[in-house]
């Protein structure tokens, strides 16, 4: 049937094409869509072909004389001869563009085309110059005649990304195909079907439709809450940003750089070892495990529930059992009732007369309590705002780094001002610092508003120390890493002033020995109530000082010093006359305030060779000052340091016991001397005439920035390599905090108690248990940045948070929280100092990040001893020392039987068996050879080839 079918429609294609030719000017036959022939297809190629042909014809001839709508024949037409027209397979040919090919015709596949957009359009003329440039080499070498042939100027090729017709592109041979493919809109049939022209022979053209643009409109956006979904789903970042700064000179830039080969070994510091070393926790398994439980009852959940009932409505009523005249009579006449009533009356009486004299159910305690409650009571246990300080020129907007009471004079604190800036701000802004003066400040509490004395220093100070010996000598530490000195002896008659700036005549004729600047009679400075400004009359030499900031320094006791070997002496003077520094660099140095062997000290006689007044009393040291020892705070393992920031030895200043125990507190061995410049004209002496101090340990806690807690000792050894004197590796190091370790002292009741606060926690040691500490906080929800002991409660101490709080623990009351926590400041704390003044009045002074000292007054509960304290918390102390003790003596022996059983294990492997005897050979051969024998009988019974003996029954 398609055959025949095929051989009908041939006329109507005839017809169909000699009606192509009677199309007007300026009209093409297009169409919406060319797809060439499926290779598969049952049917005829030329059937459709034909079909489709004849339809386009018949719409085309529509409206012809002869019949209206389909009913007219058509006029013969006569047929002229056209080339027969291209297949689809002829006209699409498929040809393989190769990367370089799409790069030069600018046709990548999925960039320039895609599969929405596969059509390219290639000058015909660019194909022709790639066959010339490259020949056969060309991708379109295949096509050549077909595009020399091609009528038009540009060829059309079409991405095909899924290979239907075998390659990746597909080429259009014909113009035709090329324009049906790109105006499709074009080759649409008119609507209806065909038919012949009216009388006249006029054709009907088919109807122009032009589709105008017009670009949408926005329209105002209504807001249903998607836009909170979307933001929620949103990706954003919390954590804040970490900012890092490389720097490098302007010289660099641009510069030639010519690279050679060296050794490594060629160079000082050429290369950096890495030390290989054993990790003890990479082995480390859990073998045993001890635990306990506790045999309990068990316990249930069960319920009752009573039985209910349908109420009703019901009523009763109760009458009195009453005797009557009769038995009334008979009662009242029984002489055991009327004794009765004789001896219980006075009774009864005596309980009324109680009841109107005082209110028996009062609870007095809790009446004596409400009554007691008044300000300044003992029951009163607030920290009160007793003063504060700050000046609006010197230390606002500033942190206050440190805070020092002064030794001798009540109510003088010395503060020391730095600005809140990092290392890399203090960089970028060092033209700004320099102009900025850095201060100490010295407040009194008669003047809270402006300062008594100003301290002046080379750079920001981290800390400063007042000399116990001598209170008109100050040392200070700067941020970097200088080491200087005050000596405010011309102006401490102005702190034992009660009013500011107001100097009696005795005071200022006893200020002539000063030289420049001095008081004469008659000859008063009207300047005299300005605030002084005091520069320092020494500071360490730049290369002899630490390579960062000095974290902590303090002034060894009087009476002990060390030497150059890290031996401590006793010190025949009774002066403090060194001191003790800490840096982060890794170091710790020991610094001696006297003059050399043979140094002279200068008089301050007033010339005019000294115009800033400066005292001369450290001359000898300025600019050439160096540390007497310098100890490395190597690690344990690998290569580096530590950075201590906190340094506490056991020695404390007054405590002279161990010259007492030697005998050296005699006058014939020591005199405390003074000199006519504050006691540090003395010489240091022979290291012949100074005998060790015995009992004194060189031994010394150090808090890192790390949060590690060292235990170093000062004494130098010597290496066994080299024969050089160097410091001793730490005795242990033990990482309990995780922060920096900003508080690292000495309980002020006992030597070897410890408080360390550090991050979120605190933790108490105690000197000679290195395993853990007596107690460890759990984490608190703010950083604490400082603590203090309290010095008249041993259980007692201050702590400080960066949410500006003061909290205040006993250890008595509760170990697990703080006994009160009080806010100070909105800012961080910075430093606690608490100051006994009298038995009646302590202060603690508090500083914080904004530059405000905080004077606050202590209550009655938290400076006076209570009952038996000292003895309890020695106990409590005793009590936790005894339990690491025990549990330290448990791990040793656990570790002990584990080490015996497994060389008990290893020993019975190495060991050989012993040799077995005759009697022993023969038993053994003979249980096999029975159990050879069962197993024998058995595998003959299951094959069948015995029979299996039956068991006589039991004979009843």
């Amino acid at each position: 049937m398609a055959d025949n079918e095929a051989v009908k429609d041939k006329p109507q294609e005839n017809e169909a094409v000699m009606k192509e030719t009677d199309k007007p000017e300026g009209k093409e036959e297009t169409s919406s869509e060319i797809k060439p022939p499926s290779t598969s297809d049952s049917k005829g190629d030329d059937g459709k072909k034909a079909e489709s042909r004849v339809k386009s014809a018949k719409s085309k001839d529509k409206g012809k004389k002869g019949g209206g709508k389909g009913g007219g024949k058509s006029k013969p037409v006569e047929a002229t001869e056209e080339p027969a027209e291209k297949s689809g397979e002829d006209v699409m040919i498929p040809i393989f563009l190769s990367s370089k090919s799409q790069e030069i015709f600018q046709c990548v596949a999925e960039e320039d085309v895609t599969e929405a957009n596969p059509h390219k359009l290639i000058p015909k003329e660019a194909i022709i110059q790639d066959m010339k440039d490259r020949a056969a080499i060309s991708d379109f070498h295949p096509v050549k005649q077909l595009i020399l042939d091609y009528p038009a100027d540009e060829v059309l090729i079409i991405y095909d990304a899924d290979f239907k017709y075998g390659q990746n592109f597909v080429l259009i041979g014909s113009e035709e195909e090329k324009q049906k493919i790109l105006n499709p809109a074009a080759d649409q049939p008119a609507d209806g079907e065909g038919g012949v022209a009216g009388e006249d022979g006029a054709q009907e053209e088919p109807e122009v439709v032009v589709f105008e643009y017009a670009p949408p409109e926005p329209k105002e956006w209504v807001s249903l809450g998607s836009e909170v979904e979307i933001e929620e789903a949103a990706v954003k970042e919390t954590e804040q940003k970490i900012h890092i700064t490389i720097k490098r000179p302007r010289r660099e830039f641009g510069a030639p750089v010519t690279f050679s080969d060296r050794n490594a070994d060629d160079a000082k510091d050429g290369y950096i070892e890495c030390v290989s070393y054993e990790d003890k926790s990479f082995n480390l398994k859990m073998v045993e495990l001890d635990k306990q439980i506790q045999a309990v009852a068990t316990y249930s959940d069960n319920g009752s529930q009573t039985e209910w009932k349908h109420p009703c409505n019901k009523y009763s009523q109760y009458a009195p059992r009453e005797f009557t005249e009769e038995e009334q009579k008979e009662m009242l006449s029984l002489e055991k009732l009327l004794s009765f009533i004789n001896r219980v009356i006075p009774r009864f009486e005596l309980a009324l007369q109680q009841n109107e004299i005082m209110d028996v159910f009062r609870n007095d305690w809790k009446e004596l309590g409400s009554e007691d409650d008044t300000f300044g009571s003992k029951s009163d246990n607030h920290l009160k705002e007793y003063q504060s300080f700050t000046d609006l020129q010197f230390s606002r907007d500033k942190v206050l780094t440190c805070i020092e009471w002064h030794p001798t004079i009540k109510g003088i604190i010395a503060v020391s001002c730095a600005e809140r800036m990092t290392f890399d701000e203090r960089i970028d802004n060092s033209s700004k610092i320099i102009m900025s003066p850095s201060l100490i400040l010295i407040w009194s509490f008669a003047d809270p508003i402006h300062p008594q004395i100003l301290l002046e220093a080379p750079e920001d100070i981290f800390c400063f120390k007042f000399n116990p010996s001598d209170p008109n000598i100050i040392a200070g530490g700067c941020v970097n890493g200088q080491i200087v000195l005050w000596d405010i002896s011309k102006h401490v008659d102005r702190l034992k002033n009660t009013q500011r700036g107001k100097q009696s005549k005795k005071s200022a004729m006893l200020n002539v020995r000063y030289g420049r600047g001095r008081e004469k009679p008659g000859f008063e400075d009207d300047n005299s109530d300005k605030t002084p400004v005091v520069r320092y009359c020494a500071s360490a030499a730049i290369e002899h000082g630490h390579r960062s900031a000095v974290a902590d320094i303090q002034w060894l006791p009087d009476h002990m010093e060390v030497n150059r070997f890290g031996i401590t002496v006793e010190n025949r003077n009774l002066q403090c006359c060194q001191l003790l520094t800490a840096s982060t660099d890794g170091t710790i140095g020991i610094w001696d305030t006297r003059p050399p062997k043979g140094h002279s000290q200068p008089a301050d006689d007033g010339k005019e060779d000294n115009p800033l007044g400066v005292a001369t009393t450290f001359k000898h040291l300025d600019l050439t000052w160096k540390p007497t020892i310098k100890i490395q705070m190597n690690r344990l393992e690998g290569s580096g340091n530590y950075g201590p920031i906190r340094v506490s030895f056991k020695e404390r200043q007054g405590d002279r016991t161990l010259l007492q125990k030697e005998g050296s507190a005699g006058k014939s061995s020591i005199d405390r001397k003074e000199s006519s410049i504050g006691g540090f004209g003395l010489r240091s002496g022979s290291a012949k005439e100074k005998r060790p101090l015995e009992g004194a340990t060189t031994k010394f806690f150090v808090g890192t920035e790390d949060g590690e807690l060292i235990y170093a000792d000062l004494k130098l050894e010597k290496d066994p390599d080299s024969g050089k004197l160097v410091p001793p590796r730490p005795d242990f190091v033990k990482a309990c905090h995780d922060r920096g370790i900003n508080t690292l002292q000495r309980s002020p009741f006992f030597k070897d108690i410890l408080l360390v606060v550090g991050g979120w926690n605190f933790s108490i040691w105690k000197e000679g248990r290195e395993s853990n500490p007596l107690l460890i906080s759990a984490a608190a929800s703010k950083q604490l940045t400082c603590g203090f002991w309290s010095p008249t409660r041993p259980a007692v101490f201050y702590l400080g948070t960066t949410e500006g709080n003061i909290e205040v623990w006993d250890l008595l009351d509760r170990t697990h929280e703080a006994s009160l926590s009080q806010n100070i400041s909105a800012s961080s704390i910075t430093s606690v100092f608490p100051w006994h003044l009298s038995q009646k009045q302590q202060l603690l002074a508090v500083s914080d990040k904004v530059g405000t000292l905080h004077i606050l007054e202590v209550p009655w509960t938290l400076r006076n001893l209570t009952p038996g304290e000292l003895t309890n918390i020695t106990n409590y102390f005793e009590r936790e020392d005894k339990r690491l003790e025990y549990q330290e003596n448990r791990q040793s022996f656990h570790q002990e039987n584990k080490r015996k059983l497994d060389a008990e294990e290893a020993a019975k492997k190495m060991a050989q068996p012993p040799e077995a005897t005759t009697e022993e050979i023969d038993n053994k051969m003979r249980t096999l050879w029975l159990e050879y024998v069962e197993d024998e009988r058995k595998f003959l019974e299951e094959l069948g080839l015995i029979e299996q003996k039956e068991e006589p029954l039991p004979e009843i």
